[in-house]
């Protein structure tokens, strides 16, 4: 068996991730704020305001509350607070992490 340099994938932490996402309803929102970001790119304004997506989807503010604390959770989102709106950005560390380990080299 090969050993590569690198690290030990966090079984926990994968778990909680695909269990954040295995909602439809956070799905969509994390899809959206990903789609945002990447629309914003080119102008490096990497951040969406909440009450944008809750335009865009249909899904009241409590609910849509309840699914970013759980994107949040899950380390996903990053939000923060900009006067009385919440922004969010995907987190892109976490993302890099998950694509580098399902591209493990399988040789």
């Amino acid at each position: 068996m090969k050993k590569s340099g690198k690290k030990p994938v966090d079984i926990k932490k994968i778990t909680k991730i695909f269990k954040a996402l295995s909602n439809e309803n956070r799905l969509e929102l994390f899809l959206e704020i990903l789609r945002i970001n990447e629309a914003y790119y080119e102008t490096e304004c990497t951040e969406c305001f909440i009450t944008d997506i809750m335009d865009t989807l249909s899904i009241g503010a409590p609910t849509v509350s309840h699914h970013m604390k759980e994107l949040t959770n899950a380390g996903l989102v990053i939000t923060e607070r900009k006067g009385k709106f919440l922004t969010a950005k995907i987190n892109d560390e976490l993302i890099k992490e998950l694509a580098e380990i399902f591209s493990a080299d399988k040789g």
